[in-house]
C-alpha cells in the first residue's frame, strides 16, 4: 500500500481551505484517510499552515511520499525526513 501526505480539499465554492492528510494513494481526494496532519488556509493573508510536525515526521520515516505541493509546506515548517 502505496501512502501520500496531501491536500484534502474543503470549504465552499471560491472559498477554499485544506486539511493535510495522510492517505492511501489510490483513494480520492476527499475521500477516506489514515490520519490529519493539519490544515493550510490560502484564503487569508498571509497564509495560515498549521501542521503537526511530531507527526509528520513519524510518516516521513514510515515511508510516506509528500505531494509537491506538501513538501514545500513542510519546507517553509521547517520539517523534512
Amino acid at each position: 500500500m502505496a501512502v501520500k501526505i496531501r491536500l484534502r480539499r474543503m470549504g465552499s465554492k471560491k472559498a477554499p481551505f485544506y486539511r493535510l492528510v495522510v492517505a492511501d494513494s489510490k483513494s480520492p481526494r476527499d475521500g477516506k484517510f489514515i490520519e490529519e496532519l493539519g490544515y493550510y488556509d490560502p484564503t487569508t493573508e498571509p497564509s495560515t499552515v498549521k501542521i503537526d510536525a511530531e507527526k509528520a515526521a513519524g510518516w516521513l520515516n514510515k515511508g510516506a511520499q509528500p505531494t509537491e505541493v506538501v513538501a514545500r509546506l513542510f519546507n517553509k515548517a521547517g520539517i523534512t525526513k
